[in-house]
């Protein structure tokens, strides 16, 4: 049982992520990740899940390094990624590198292939395995990348020159070596059977969106298209034949870029993501499409639905497209009829992931969870609309979370319904309400629609918080017009949802409207920044990876052209900069605030939360900044994540509580 009063306890809990199914719908495998015995890191195995829901899950692998990313070989073997020593292997021979391991249905896992760039995604289908591995420009694949590295770590060399942009993702510096796809026989992988797929250039693979075709002899994957040097690049998908003797665009078009593809089971077709770019004047936009391999024309498969479908799955018998895509609260499955074009939404709750179906095509399965509990394995039908999934035997079942869960709505000024999840402590009542913690989700396009870790609000619930988690402009799930009522307007809209929603929650009689406070990550942490600015109706505000300063970070985010296409030129388009940067309003804090940032931070760089934390202590704001110099845009490792909410909890302590600062142990 998780005790969310206990930070020990809460990180002891299993964590469940991918899924997969064998060929014969027989064994279905999870990565369950725990801590490792220094608490210091987490290490994932791989789990065997009954698929009848009869027998309790079962490990099947152990290692210090991790086990990761399991596949299915068309034989029933188990393909899985890990940096784990081979023990055939001489001494000082093995590398750190993720390598390909080979788990048979009876028998000790071996070692597949294990190049220096690593094992990045991984396909099989047919006698083919496809991969991505990291290789150095103008290196062959093996040996002449090998010496390429060895060379420049003799050397002690680590600069890295850049010829194109981008030269970061997330918390990722790109480069020396770039990701490219490869294909090898299944059967025997060795480096001079490996085939070379995508051209040797800088950051133009989309190395997670490759697809194998069936019979394992074509392989689609993105690549990377300089538009201009205002816009950017965009994705086009490429077919290769698995050989290596042919290559050719397949879906490509002015403004888009495709993503999630899926062959069709008869190879004929592939069924992906198309996404609209987004410019100043319209947010980007999901929908699916359907490509013909022949003559590669596209064809949109559900131009009517209006939110935003991602992850297509093909049916086996290629007469549905199963799909997931955020709505009112919950990330659904939904199912596409291919002849009539009907969608059914599947599930009635809930956030789906990681979808497979059966060889029969008549049962799915998933990763589960909900705001209330965290990922677990579930079985439901490929047809009938709102089901609630049977589910699967597997570690980090909760029974309980220490409080309720609920909703509230509110109607705004434009007529827009803006919704929120409410968490209430136990106890909460008109004779003892609660303090209020306002938390602003991140992306902004995205919602507050499932379980996460990072940004837990039953640990806050557990101090006797209730925790508002509104979906205002911007937000999935609500349709297109609801993302564009707060497009290049993060201060107008966005924040004005939440005000009204922070209104209904406070005027409830278990709330403590005297006691609020505000707080987000990353979009949450530029409106946690932007309420600092506008109002001193909360008592505290704390700030993680924030955007501060606009102007500065359009340049040094990891992905400057994306965030200029909503926001506009700074040189030539400062309007949406001026009118949305809160460092211009700075002499309007009033509120004690807690500053929070990584310095591998690239989405949202460091220098953001430095220029922060300096102008509030040169207007005199009470104000605290906690820095991790090794951490990223989320706060990963088991402790620095206990010192962030400690550190959080006794700043809402003694802003919000009255109870008196008290120093985290550990700071």
């Amino acid at each position: 049982m998780t005790d969310f009063a206990s930070f020990e306890s809460y990180n002891a809990t299993p964590r469940l992520t991918s899924l997969a199914l064998s060929p014969d719908g027989t064994r279905l495998v999870t990565v369950v990740s725990t801590l490792a015995p220094d608490g210091k890191t987490w290490q994932g195995a791989l789990w065997e899940v009954d698929p009848t829901g009869e027998r309790d899950a079962a490990r099947l692998t152990r290692s210090a390094k991790g086990d990761s990313s399991p596949v299915f070989a068309p034989d029933g073997s188990l393909l899985f990624l890990s940096a784990r020593p081979d023990p055939l292997a001489k001494p000082g021979e093995t590398r750190e590198q993720k390598a390909l391991w080979r788990l048979p249905a009876r028998g000790e896992a071996a070692e597949v292939l294990r190049p220096g760039g690593g094992v990045g995604q991984v396909r099989v289908a047919g006698e083919t395995l496809l991969f991505t591995s990291s290789a150095y420009r103008f290196a062959e694949f093996g040996d002449q990348d090998d010496a390429k590295r060895k060379a420049r770590e003799d050397a002690g060399v680590t600069a890295i020159l850049h010829e194109s942009y981008p030269i970061r993702y997330w918390d990722s510096d790109l480069g020396p070596s770039y990701p490219r796809l490869f294909a090898a026989p299944l059967a025997g992988v060795a480096g001079e059977k490996v085939t070379t797929l995508s051209e040797d250039a800088e950051s133009r693979l989309s190395d997670e969106d490759i697809a194998l075709s069936p019979d394992g002899k074509w392989a689609v994957h993105g690549h990377g298209v300089d538009v201009s040097a205002s816009y950017g690049r965009r994705t086009e998908l490429r077919l290769v034949a698995t050989d290596g003797s042919s290559s050719r665009v397949l879906a490509s078009e002015d403004g888009f870029s495709f993503h999630d593809a899926a062959f069709t089971p008869d190879g004929t077709a592939v069924v992906a993501i198309r996404f609209r770019e987004s410019t100043t004047d319209s947010p980007y936009r999901r929908d699916l499409v359907r490509t013909d391999v022949a003559d590669g024309s596209i064809t949109p498969l559900a131009p009517d639905f209006q939110e935003e479908p991602d992850h297509p799955v093909v049916s086996p018998d290629g007469s549905a497209v199963f799909f997931t895509a955020s709505h009112l609260g919950h990330q659904p499955t939904w199912r596409l009829d291919l002849a009539t074009g009907e969608i059914t939404k599947l599930t009635i709750s809930g956030y789906y992931s990681d979808v497979v179906v059966s060889p029969d095509g008549k049962t799915l399965y998933a990763l589960r969870n909900s705001v209330d509990h965290p990922p677990q394995p579930v079985r439901f039908a490929a047809t009938g609309a709102d089901q609630d999934p049977e589910r699967l035997r597997a570690p980090g079942a909760l029974s309980s979370v220490p409080g309720t869960l609920t909703e509230i709505s509110t109607v705004v000024a434009d007529g827009r319904t803006v919704r929120s999840w409410l968490v209430l402590p136990e106890g909460a009542s008109a004779d003892s309400p609660a303090p209020l913690v306002l938390w602003v989700h991140g992306g902004p396009v995205m919602s507050w629609n499932g379980w996460t870790w990072r940004w837990n609000p039953w640990l806050m619930a557990a101090r006797g918080y209730a925790v508002l988690l509104p979906d205002p402009a911007l937000s999935t799930g609500y349709g297109p017009e609801f993302i564009e009522a707060g497009w290049g307007r993060w201060g107008a809209e966005p924040y004005t949802d939440l005000m009204a929603i922070t209104d209904v929650a406070v005027e409830r009689a278990d709330i403590d409207a005297s006691r609020t406070a505000a707080m987000g990550g990353s979009f949450g942490g530029y409106m946690a920044n932007w309420i600092a600015t506008q109002t001193d109706r909360f008592r505290a505000i704390v700030t993680h990876a924030s955007l501060w300063h606009l102007d500065a970070f359009s340049g040094g985010t990891d992905s400057s052209y994306f965030w200029m296409r909503e926001m506009g030129d700074p040189l030539t388009q400062p309007e949406r900069i001026q009118a949305n940067s809160p460092h211009l309003r700075v002499a309007d804090i009033k509120t004690p605030m807690l500053v929070i940032h990584g310095d591998k931070d690239y989405r949202v760089p460091i220098g953001e939360g430095h220029r922060l934390y300096f102008d509030l202590v040169r207007h005199g704001v009470n104000a605290k900044y906690l820095y991790f110099p090794t951490e990223n845009h989320w706060i990963l490792t088991p402790g620095n994540s206990q010192v962030w909410y400690e550190t959080v909890w006794a700043f809402l302590a003694e802003h919000v509580l009255d109870q008196g600062w008290e120093r985290p142990e550990l700071l």
